[in-house]
């Protein structure tokens, strides 16, 4: 055995490095996927599974099916309240990947001055989730915050947008787009230094320029960057946690929580990890149907060209 492996370094190669990383990633990943669906159909309160009662019978762990599910669809009424908030999320979040793409063609450009601007539109890219959710919180204060004294400067009565129901998720959504367009930016930048030059110039000899030059010729050669953009947006947004618990902790009544909050809330106030993981398998099937959907359309669009 020692021998055929030595005789066959070359092939073995790539296990051999790829081995470490696909053992952290089996255990750190996948088996905590695997482990939370494994809880979703039991009843746990988050303490030692082991634990016996008097009888001799496990105290905290006891198999109950789809119960879990089957309260989450059809008893639990702040279910599709979370549902509704995280299509909005979704949906509002893709307006990100434009955005971003306009500032990176912005930014891109061979000029000299520049290079002093650029730093401004990376900075929110390095501030965390914290900050951000704190700078926005202040920004929204009624009385003291900067929106109040702009409403105030132009003749409008302020509004508590964290306060309102019907307002507060797309305030929070509003938040998560200063950082996301910088990362989005980020990307596509990247993106555009790696434009084959060629191409371009092909483009321009057959007459192309403008918009028609842009959807034709830059544009397909940035979709490397256009799906990491949507995934990473798409994954943000669905997992929104951070942002909720500390601008708004769900309210005011539960109308701006999400399904991340609820699993959060779940699992570690009420001890009900079996309940939480339902939720986390729900949320991580919406992502994996999402961004299988994303994956096939792009497998068609290219095969299509082909």
């Amino acid at each position: 055995m020692i021998n055929y492996l030595k005789k066959n370094q070359l092939k073995f190669a790539p296990i051999y490095f790829l081995a470490p990383t696909i053992i952290l990633f089996s255990l750190y990943v996948i088996y905590p996927i695997i482990d939370s669906i494994w809880v979703s159909f039991h009843s746990w309160n988050g303490m030692d599974r082991r634990l016996l009662d008097s009888s001799g019978e496990l105290k905290n762990w006891k198999w109950v099916g789809l119960d879990n599910y089957r309260e989450l669809f059809f008893d639990d009424y702040t279910f599709p309240i979370n549902i509704i908030n995280n299509l909005k999320w979704l949906i509002l979040s893709l307006l990100v990947i434009p955005i971003g793409l306009g500032l990176a063609i912005f930014l891109n450009q061979n000029i000299k001055e520049m290079k002093f601007i650029k730093p401004l539109f990376f900075f929110p890219f390095v501030i965390n989730l914290v900050v951000v959710s704190l700078i926005f919180t202040w920004f929204y204060m009624p009385k003291y915050g900067l929106l109040d004294l702009i409403f105030r400067s132009v003749g409008l009565e302020p509004i508590a947008f964290l306060a309102e129901e019907t307002l507060a998720t797309y305030a929070i959504i509003f938040a998560f787009f200063w950082p996301a367009i910088a990362y989005t930016m980020i990307i596509y930048l990247t993106g555009l230094t790696n434009i084959n030059t060629e191409v371009v110039e092909a483009g321009r000899i057959d007459g192309a320029s403008g918009f028609n030059m842009f959807w034709n010729v830059i544009l397909p050669q940035l979709r490397p960057a256009t799906f990491i953009a949507t995934v990473v947006t798409v994954v943000g947004a669905l997992r929104s946690f951070d942002m909720v618990a500390i601008m708004t902790k769900g309210g005011p009544w539960g109308s701006s929580s999400v399904l991340a909050y609820k699993m959060y809330e779940e699992a570690l106030f009420s001890y009900r990890m079996g309940y939480g993981s339902a939720i986390a398998t729900i949320l991580f099937l919406i992502m994996d149907i999402y961004i299988a959907w994303f994956l096939y359309r792009l497998f068609i669009n290219e095969s299509s060209e082909k």
